[in-house]
């Protein structure tokens, strides 16, 4: 009987110094199967795949490819072995063309481009992708980036492909039409495996998933054969409720007003067009838009990092033109999680306790700071959070992304807050985490906290949201009530497809008056609890 294995692993271990990220790890795929690896934040996932990929060599156990034992000590052994990875971080030349990033760094490819142009084409064109081989990068949409990281692998013959949070940047319509290419590729025997947090993805794409605790194995089971409670019940080693509650809370005042805000990004171009909403206390307002369409430079000009025009009103008052740290000196708490946490969020080199208070330090009056407190305060958020760490003095580089991201998001809600300006909270967290960080949310929201939600998953969004605003290109498409739209018209709206005009013709629909407020409106905007009702 012949053997249908395209890849076995068995009894993988790899270590990095003391820490164990796997630990005796079997994992078997199939030719012409999708796997789901799933697993909670340092669990050992992207180890292993990297183990695969040929970023990390195990210390311990075997790899057979095509029932064959083989060494796989850097990428180019990977893709000798016809195995490809597509990173959620893409690894691109902007000013290439998709055809010159699909060929660049093979040593023996005859780089005649019109062929590789139409090599790229024909893969294309097989597998039911969209591309033009001649455009640049910095023309295309995340999707189109996505789809060329993608040919990148196949037009070096791979055969096994690992992509790591494939939808965490696409629309719904966008993740159809990749969930469409990845069944054709799995019909021409491809093998697939997929590392993601979005269970109903799992449950809709993956044949089969394989769970990972804590660097262990757990088991893998047929997706047609369990549900998504089981499956987080193997994650987590404990049952999770999966529901998201959008709480009713007493709509205040509003706290943050944005009008005709216009913010250029980085290299001159606008990337906030004429923007105008508020938010209430007790009010949680969504953000949805494809990857790159003015979310970044929204948080940063609300939080004074970001030269901009137009007004930005925080309890009726003006901090346009204040530097970061004076709206924080004045009092106006908002906490601003980026969506670079290490990048521009903490301090890689700091412990956890230095990081907790580096928002809080100048508070303290005298020579000395107050670490003890800080100290407490930081195994307060160690507890609450779930944070796997050696010790409150360990730097915060030394942790996984996933509990990166929770010293972070715990960091910004232990300041008390009364506007919570949040980007991505739960990027690259795992289940568990990400109920923790919405019921956090919830709780702030409970206390009147007016929060801005920018976020990826639109599922969430429609639970967690009391309203949604989408930004195509800059611009505000309308905001819609949560509870009064569906995804698939978010979808639209994020892409330019859909607008209100269109929107109203539908049946049920829930348009915000804040998605268009009249100057009469906005003067009376403190004495109206109501204004943002539907219409």
């Amino acid at each position: 009987m012949e053997n249908n294995t395209a890849i076995e692993l068995r009894n993988i271990t790899k270590r990095f110094g003391s820490v164990v990220a796997n630990k005796n790890v079997s994992i078997k795929v199939e030719k012409g199967e999708i796997l789901a690896l799933l697993g909670e934040n340092g669990s050992g996932k992207t180890t292993l795949m990297n183990i695969i990929a040929g970023i990390y060599y195990p210390d311990e156990g075997q790899i057979f490819v095509n029932n064959e034992e083989v060494s796989i000590s850097s990428p180019h052994d990977a893709f000798k072995h016809k195995i490809g990875m597509i990173h959620q971080h893409f690894k691109l030349v902007d000013v290439f063309t998709a055809a010159q990033n699909i060929v660049l760094g093979l040593k023996d490819e005859k780089f005649k481009m019109r062929e590789i142009s139409a090599k790229a084409y024909d893969i294309a064109v097989k597998y039911g992708f969209n591309l033009e081989p001649d455009k640049k990068i910095y023309d295309m949409s995340v999707s189109e980036k996505q789809t060329v990281e993608i040919i990148k692998v196949l037009y070096r013959g791979a055969n096994i492909l690992i992509l790591d949070e494939p939808t965490a940047v696409l629309t719904p319509q966008e993740i159809k039409k990749l969930f469409a290419v990845l069944k054709a590729m799995k019909a021409d025997g491809k093998s697939i495996i997929i590392i993601t947090h979005k269970l109903n993805e799992v449950m809709e794409i993956s044949d089969k998933v394989s769970v990972m605790r804590k660097g262990e194995y757990i088991g893998t089971v047929k997706t047609s054969e369990t549900t998504e409670s089981e499956l987080t019940e193997m994650m987590v080693g404990k049952k999770v409720d999966l529901k998201i509650d959008r709480i009713k809370s007493e709509r205040l005042n509003p706290l943050l007003e944005i009008r005709n805000l216009e913010v250029n990004s980085d290299d001159g171009s606008k990337a906030i067009d004429d923007v105008s909403f508020y938010i209430r206390g007790g009010e949680i307002l969504g953000v949805a838009g494809i990857a790159g369409c003015g979310q970044k430079e929204l948080c940063e000009a609300i939080a004074g990092l970001r030269p901009l025009k137009g007004a930005i009103m925080h309890k009726g008052e003006s901090i346009v033109g204040l530097p970061a740290k004076e709206i924080i000196n004045k009092g106006i708490s908002m906490s601003f999680i980026p969506e670079d946490r290490l990048g521009m969020g903490l301090a890689p080199s700091f412990s956890l306790t230095d990081n907790v208070m580096l928002k809080t330090y100048t508070e303290k009056k005298g020579p000395f700071v107050d670490r003890k407190t800080a100290r407490e305060k930081t195994r307060e958020i160690i507890k609450k959070l779930n944070i796997v760490t050696p010790s409150t003095e360990t730097p915060v580089r030394r942790l996984s992304g996933g509990n990166v991201q929770k010293v972070l998001v715990g960091r910004e809600i232990e300041t008390c807050p009364n506007v919570i300006i949040t980007a991505y909270p739960v990027r690259g967290l795992d289940i568990n985490s990400s109920y923790a960080i919405y019921n956090i949310l919830n709780d702030q929201k409970r206390k009147g906290v007016g929060i801005l939600f920018i976020g990826e998953d639109l599922d969430v969004m429609l639970s967690l949201c009391d309203k949604i605003m989408v930004l195509c290109h800059g611009k505000n498409m309308g905001i819609v009530h949560a509870d009064k739209v569906t995804k698939e018209q978010l979808g639209l709206m994020m892409t330019g497809s859909l607008d209100l005009t269109e929107l109203k013709k539908e049946k049920q629909y829930g348009i915000a008056k804040d998605s268009n407020l009249t100057e009469e409106q906005w003067k009376k905007l403190h004495e109206e609890q109501e204004v943002d009702g539907n219409e």
